[in-house]
């Protein structure tokens, strides 16, 4: 059995380990945040990321820690978490995010981590360690949040369209022009509100799996929140290009009314599914509803081939963080 000292310097290394994943969700997805109203032309990049980082920041204030409990709570039986099993999970999810960053995939950051803890747990104990009403839901989400993000965008485009039937082209420009900086802090605020908390759930696991926080607790420490919350905000600042080329240019060519459009659709369902306390991938929502507004113009104005690749990436997220967290545990185990 390990000792309080030799536990604490490992809960230590796997908290920075964990904030590392939160600056790099925030860099991996600063895309969903920020890619309309970059394309649009509406913010300069670098306005666009700080922008972003604000609201992500201050969703701190908004949002009630629901996600953070399913994913400290929810996934994984009590009992099974140990810091073999929080060290695959988060080596899982970085390995897939990196792999996605590189090759400018839209993926998502959050079902890396829920496959970490999938993969990892598994390699303990088996599939009977899980939690199956949480990863259920988890996994159902996968589906429902780009479909709702495609039905809210596609309604929105229809809804201002009839609205500014009688508008002329130049007025609409100039007053979506404005109304996309709301719908992009709206977004920034649902991102940093729903995977602020991933991390800050599985600091949570890792701190009652250690001993230095309580099952019964009824929310993690201040510090875990406001460091996990200031980490993503601090990842979005730096942007991850890669990935912002590809949902604000190949998917379809949006102007500042769509933009506005697939913020807006994109932001509703991210506060409905955090207010359920369902951790959705925002990347899988805001693609949804940039795909829906396209839609809405003709068919032939949405990229389906990269659309198709980047439905490929989701369908592996899963599986792939899940097969290099099962590993990691593994060499985790030999190592220490």
């Amino acid at each position: 059995m390990q000792t309080v000292q030799t536990a604490l310097w490992v809960v230590v290394l796997l908290v920075v380990l964990a904030i590392a994943f939160d600056f790099m969700n925030g860099f991996h997805d600063a895309a969903n945040s920020i890619a309309t109203v970059v394309s649009t032309g509406v913010l300069r990049p670098a306005q666009a990321v700080l922008f972003a980082a604000f609201f992500n920041l201050v969703a701190i204030f908004i949002f009630h820690l629901s996600v953070a409990a399913t994913v400290g709570k929810g996934i994984v039986q009590p009992g099974i978490v140990d810091t073999h099993v929080v060290f695959g999970a988060l080596l899982g999810a970085i390995a897939w995010n990196l792999v996605t960053w590189y090759y400018g995939i839209p993926s998502s950051s959050s079902h890396a981590l829920i496959g970490g803890i999938v993969g990892a747990v598994m390699a303990k104990s088996g599939a009977g360690a899980l939690v199956s009403g949480g990863v259920l839901k988890t996994v159902t989400f996968i589906f429902v949040s780009p479909t709702l993000g495609f039905l809210l965008g596609s309604l929105m485009m229809f809804l201002v369209a009839w609205i500014c039937r009688r508008a002329t082209p130049s007025k609409v420009d100039r007053w979506f022009r404005r109304l996309q900086l709301v719908s992009a802090g709206a977004y920034s605020l649902g991102h940093g509100g729903n995977d602020a908390q991933k991390t800050i759930g599985i600091i949570w696991m890792l701190l009652i799996a250690t001993g230095y926080a309580q099952a019964g607790d009824a929310a993690p420490p201040t510090w875990v929140i406001v460091n996990c919350y200031t980490a993503i905000a601090c990842g979005t600042m730096f942007g991850g290009w890669r990935i912002v080329k590809t949902m604000g240019q190949k998917i379809t060519k949006l102007r500042p009314v769509g933009g506005f459009c697939a913020e807006t659709g994109g932001a509703l369902t991210l506060f409905l599914a955090t207010a359920l306390g369902i951790p959705v991938s925002t990347t899988h929502t805001i693609t949804g509803a940039i795909v829906g507004v396209g839609s809405t113009q003709r068919a032939s104005a949405v990229r389906w081939g990269v659309a198709g690749n980047i439905i490929w990436a989701w369908i592996f997220t899963i599986p792939a963080s899940a097969f290099v967290a099962a590993v990691a545990y593994w060499i985790s185990m030999q190592l220490f």
